[in-house]
């Protein structure tokens, strides 16, 4: 070998030697971090998410470690001579060895809560997937953040000129901060939303080429509609499509029913106007007959406009097809891209379409009007409570409502749950004997002992729902569904530990869809018991329940 190859080749080593250092205080946090990340939390993992897990509190370790050893440093604590070389082996033999044994223990947790969710186990294969990916992630996340560290110290000695070295470090670290914030979050958030709202507003467009516009009046698109079935966007086709005909629900009533009314508004190719759909929606309502139904349901959708079909068809079928379902659509992006992004828009909607419905109402007779109800799921239930500042609210101004997996930041959700009586838990609150709300996470759920008279708010919850449980707050103080007994499915072993549950918590809501119906945030057939609870027509049984899941659990529609 040469002696230039041999410099280029020392050159390279030094380099890598270089990125693998790292001091001792940030070892330790990365390690203890590390195991941290292989506990369980509410959903199973795949080997990516729990990757990508560990790989997040493995860097977090690491700057916390790094940041309490520059402060023992600067205190004038420091490892030297022997100490720091058995420090380093205990960290060596302590972290190979405890790795190792939370490896084992994670495979266990990780199959004990396939087990409460039923879904198949995993094996060895899962750890060394786990293990490769969690390698690559943490590589690529700690060269990041050593970038942000490096602009850091440039703008330090730019500014050591002028101040003292100590004030130059810290200002530095900040103005990098700040500038890093703007161009991710200010800049880059503003053109990343737009760039998903056109990527998102082309799929929107897509829908199977088979299906033509409805031909009955009741449906929106239809010949009595003013809306053009292109501008309904893919979900609000989904929607109207799949909507049961009269003969579908009289083969279930054993006799003549009628065709429910379903209104949507899409946002078009011209974008979101919240207000201007609202008042189309309510147009659109009058034309179709809708206010001469004998129950309105009122549905804020989710991101694209989704709206859950075991809901609406509950609704349909228990009251024979004399119901009308109004919604619109409010985004382009998916749910939980809407929430992260700009959830100011599911509020809006939920107020306008209400507002502008509610208005509407109003102008019947007392007696002529309709029964009049509020639902939505997931980001629609945090948009659907957007109308209304109450229990006695919600009471007075609706006949009934149904919020199924409410986020964390559901802002009546929240107040109910905080005022709950002391001897209930979180995860299933009882509010003033249930008198107006009640929560459920089983059918069985929502017959309290005390009376349920008059206007009937329900809040269908699953105890290993993260949706429902994850909120910024659970970084630093430990929420009450962990400090009490566990919940339906939760694991016993999950326990609350700062910052890391968070994040597990965040991870486990992308597989919160992908479980059986009754986890996480998949509900199946459950809202046909809410609304059996919550808005049962006259004569309505238990049994008529019972076969109304079965129906409507046999049924088929377009995705």
């Amino acid at each position: 070998m040469s002696d230039v190859r041999r410099q280029r080749v020392a050159r390279a080593v030094d380099v890598l030697r270089g990125q693998l250092r790292a001091p001792f205080a940030a070892s330790t946090g990365t390690v203890v971090l590390l195991w941290a990340s292989l506990t369980p939390s509410l959903m199973p993992r795949t080997a990516l998410f729990q990757a990508l897990l560990t790989a997040l509190c493995m860097l977090a370790g690491y700057g916390a470690g790094a940041l309490a050893g520059w402060l023992v440093r600067s205190c004038g604590g420091r490892l030297t001579g022997r100490a720091r070389v058995i420090a380093w082996r205990v960290l060596a033999v302590a972290g190979g060895v405890g790795t190792l044994i939370m490896l084992g223990l994670s495979l266990r947790w990780e199959n004990e809560v396939r087990d409460l969710v039923e879904v198949d186990r995993v094996g060895v294969v899962h750890l060394v997937l786990t293990v490769l990916i969690t390698a690559v992630l943490f590589a690529l996340l700690l060269e990041l953040s050593r970038g942000c560290k490096a602009l850091g110290r440039s703008i330090g000695r730019f500014l050591g000129r002028f101040l003292p070295a100590a004030a130059s470090t810290v200002i530095g670290g900040l103005i990098a901060a700040v500038l890093i914030y703007q161009l991710a979050i200010g800049v880059g958030g503003g053109r990343l939303l737009g760039a998903l709202d056109a990527s998102f507003a082309a799929i929107n467009e897509e829908f199977s080429t088979d299906v033509p516009a409805p031909t009955t009046p009741e449906l929106t698109s239809g010949p009595a509609s003013s809306q053009d079935w292109d501008d309904l966007g893919r979900q609000g086709r989904v929607f109207v499509a799949s909507a049961p005909t009269a003969a579908d629900i009289g083969e279930f009533t054993d006799e003549p029913a009628l065709q429910p009314v379903r209104a949507y508004i899409g946002s078009g190719p011209e974008g979101v106007d919240i207000r201007d759909e609202a008042l189309d929606a309510v147009a659109e309502l009058e034309a179709l007959g809708g206010f001469d139904r004998a129950v309105i349901n009122v549905v804020t959708g989710t991101g694209r406009g989704w709206v859950n079909e075991n809901q609406a068809q509950a609704l349909e079928f228990m009251w024979g097809g004399d119901t009308a379902t109004v919604s619109l659509q409010y985004s382009y992006l998916p749910s939980w891209m809407s929430f992260i992004l700009d959830r100011q828009r599911a509020q809006d909607a939920g107020l306008a379409l209400f507002d502008a419905v509610y208005g509407r109402w109003l102008e019947i007779p007392e007696a002529d009007r309709p029964l009049l109800v509020v639902s939505g799921e997931s980001l629609g239930s945090f948009g659907g409570e957007a109308a209304f500042s109450g229990a006695q609210d919600l009471a007075t101004r609706t006949d009934g409502a149904l919020f199924v997996g409410p986020t964390a930041d559901n802002r009546l959700w929240n107040r109910f749950t905080d005022e709950r009586e002391p001897e209930t838990p979180q995860v299933l609150p009882v509010l003033d004997d249930g008198e107006i709300v009640r929560f459920a996470d089983r059918p069985e759920e929502w017959a309290l002992p005390g009376t349920w008279d008059g206007t009937r708010i329900g809040y269908l919850q699953h105890a290993n729902d993260p949706i429902t449980w994850w909120s910024p707050e659970v970084a630093l103080e430990r929420p009450d569904w962990l400090a009490e007994e566990r919940g339906r499915d939760v694991s016993p072993n999950v326990r609350w530990i700062p910052g890391v549950t968070m994040l597990q918590l965040g991870v486990d809501q992308f597989s919160a869809n992908s479980v059986p119906a009754g986890q996480g945030h998949q509900f199946g057939t459950a809202p046909v018991h809410a609304w059996a609870a919550i808005l049962p027509p006259p004569g309505w049984t238990d049994q008529r329940t019972v076969e109304l899941a079965e129906v409507i659990g046999d049924r088929k529609w377009l995705r």
